[in-house]
């Protein structure tokens, strides 16, 4: 049993780490007028991590408290371990280390 645990939880793990290590790809050019000259921007796009962040976090979090969960106490160990696991990556997500940048809005006077 402990065989398949192992080989269940490398496979996830490499299952997350391969989307994470590919490149991600250069975006449209933007054109930017400046006078008689262009000057060229190339954009980069998110990778699939960039743009589901909070949500792989999230279910991150409650596999592995479930996982946990269900060595310690079974099946109600999964569910208690499962709420626990979303729990605190929920408080890891929003509150400890948000991504989120706020924007700052000028007025033209």
């Amino acid at each position: 049993m402990k065989k398949y645990i192992a080989t269940f939880l490398m496979m996830a793990v490499m299952a997350v780490m391969v989307p994470l290590t590919a490149s991600a790809q250069t975006g449209g050019k933007r054109y930017y007028s400046n006078g008689r000259s262009y000057q060229t921007q190339v954009v980069k796009k998110k990778n699939f991590y960039q743009k589901h962040r909070n949500v792989i976090n999230m279910g991150i979090g409650t596999g592995a408290g479930a996982i946990l969960g269900a060595l310690i106490g079974g099946k109600k160990g999964a569910a208690i371990g499962a709420l626990a696991g979303a729990g605190g990556s929920a408080l890891y997500t929003y509150k400890i280390n948000p991504k989120t940048k706020k924007r700052v809005y000028y007025r033209n006077r």
